[in-house]
């Protein structure tokens, strides 16, 4: 996931299937989201998903929102374009983990 911090732009794609899952199953808008990506200092790879076997590559994230709300978010890349799978709210075990790898 190297290319995640290469510091590029980031485009998304949006589309009735997720520009309004998160927020209503989660409360977390596109924008919040996209600021994840905008916040790169503050992001946390979690890796590629395993389990259960996608049919196309997913990544993990924790990171923090411009106003500091705290999120996981998983996501894929189609075309070079970020396409969130979905974005909620971190856990208390992710909060919990967030705040260990940020201080080394």
């Amino acid at each position: 996931m190297q290319w995640l911090f290469s510091g590029q732009q980031f485009e998304f794609i949006w589309d009735a299937g997720n520009d309004t899952k998160s927020l209503q199953k989660h409360s977390v808008t596109v924008t919040e989201t996209e600021q994840l990506f905008q916040n790169l200092e503050c992001l946390v790879p979690l890796g590629i998903q395993v389990e259960p076997k996608p049919n196309e590559p997913r990544f993990g994230v924790l990171g923090m929102t411009l106003l500091g709300r705290g999120l996981a978010i998983s996501f894929t890349v189609r075309t070079g374009k970020i396409r969130v799978i979905s974005a909620r709210p971190m856990s208390k075990k992710e909060r919990r983990m967030y705040a260990a790898i940020r201080k080394k």
